[in-house]
């Protein structure tokens, strides 16, 4: 089967769980097309385990999509920047502080302690999950995805000033939580020791590089941007930017992540209110809105697809529930502790650490960090405890938090 074969199968397959979404669901486009991939997943697998279908034919399908390239360099570059096109930098600078903070010492915390009681809960079951790739795990799980938070805040239309601080907080913390996660998978792979200060210079470089570009590159569209008026060039400037840019960031070795959060708010700001005529402006609007759109129902419909391909145990699906708990738990803190700094200084509204802890979803991203761990009896337990909490995160959380953000702030 070709690779264009595999894309027009994905494609018709997104097209008809949008239908039926439509049509029964009736739920939010993205959650709708994961659950109509999981029917189809466990329909798959119960007809092979009665014998009337094939399943490997399947599975050879879904692994021909090599899921983590895809998402880390791929579609990645593309959601980032329709993300941060709609954010208004003038409301993201009112909530600039929480922000940051969460963005950097929430993720940090958030890795040590849900890696610390992911290691405790799987010795306790008697899996064999080595400290540093439990780290690991925290480090993969506890960013807050952009790409599913972003998603489901649209489509639930909850406040500006909330959306503010889980959606800013979830375009920036990717980019720190990938470069922990890099730093760990260098220490289990037999790297040089991590050393703290090390470590931290190798954060800031990755993450200011990443943004000194962003903001460089979007500028310099910008700038070709305002010289003409033509909405077909000044789109295909847009395109040219997100691909190339997200490559020259990675060659350059700086966050490709943050480096499209910051083309995107320049584009998405100054760009948009002194470089574009209203028909470019409707015309960039309404192709990165689409284009956004089409790659999350794409994108939630291929993580229901990979239930085919992960393998379960009753040992990793105990751990794994304790594993949601546990990343439930290192997100309550990391962001209590900051939100409660910040209260000794300013007002926070209440309900805000509630609210920010069931709002901090998970999901293509960090299977996709999973699915390029090396090989081997680690990388199976990880990914399985990823799948569940992501799982969990978008059909439980991403589900049940307008109903949360209704009861706190009526």
């Amino acid at each position: 089967m070709t690779i264009f074969q595999i894309i027009a199968i994905v494609f018709t397959f997104a097209a008809m769980g949008g239908y039926v979404n439509y049509k029964l669901f009736r739920l939010p486009s993205t959650i709708g097309h994961m659950v109509f991939a999981l029917i189809f997943s466990v329909l798959v697998l119960a007809a092979g385990k009665i014998g009337i279908f094939d399943v490997e034919i399947i599975r050879e399908m879904i692994g021909r999509i090599d899921f983590s390239d895809l998402v880390l360099h791929g579609m990645l570059s593309f959601l980032l920047f329709a993300g941060a096109l709609q954010i208004n930098l003038n409301d993201l600078k009112n909530v600039r502080l929480p922000v940051s903070i969460l963005a950097t010492f929430g993720v940090l915390t958030a890795t040590a302690i849900t890696g610390t009681l992911t290691w405790y809960l799987a010795g306790f079951a008697g899996v064999n999950l080595p400290y540093v790739y439990a780290l690991l795990f925290g480090a993969l799980i506890s960013p807050t995805d952009p790409i599913a938070v972003l998603s489901i805040l649209k489509q639930l239309g909850v406040s500006k000033t909330l959306y503010m601080k889980i959606g800013g907080e979830s375009l920036f913390n990717d980019g720190v939580g990938v470069v922990i996660f890099l730093s760990l998978l260098g220490l289990a792979s037999g790297g040089a020791d991590l050393v703290a200060h090390e470590f931290f210079i190798h954060l800031a470089r990755e993450a200011v590089g990443g943004l000194a570009l962003g903001l460089l590159l979007g500028w310099i569209t910008y700038k070709f941007m305002q010289s003409i008026d033509d909405y077909k060039t000044e789109t295909m400037l847009t395109l040219a930017l997100v691909s190339g840019g997200y490559v020259l960031a990675e060659s350059l070795h700086i966050s490709a992540p943050l480096c499209m959060v910051a083309a995107g708010l320049v584009i998405g700001n100054q760009a948009r209110q002194r470089g574009m005529s209203d028909l470019t402006r409707e015309h960039v609007d309404t192709f990165w809105q689409l284009l956004d759109e089409i790659m999350n129902d794409v994108l939630f419909l291929l993580i229901g697809l990979e239930m085919i391909i992960i393998s379960f145990s009753k040992q990793t699906i105990l751990v794994g529930l304790g594993a949601i708990v546990a990343v439930l738990a290192g997100r309550f803190i990391s962001v209590g502790l900051p939100i409660a700094m910040i209260r000794l200084r300013k007002q926070v509204d209440r309900g805000t650490i509630r609210m920010m802890t069931w709002g901090g979803l998970r999901g293509g991203l960090s299977i996709a960090m999973a699915l390029s761990l090396p090989e081997g009896e680690a990388k199976s337990i990880i990914l399985t405890l990823t799948y569940m909490v992501v799982l969990f995160s978008i059909m439980v959380q991403g589900t049940t938090f307008k109903n949360l953000y209704s009861y706190i702030t009526k």
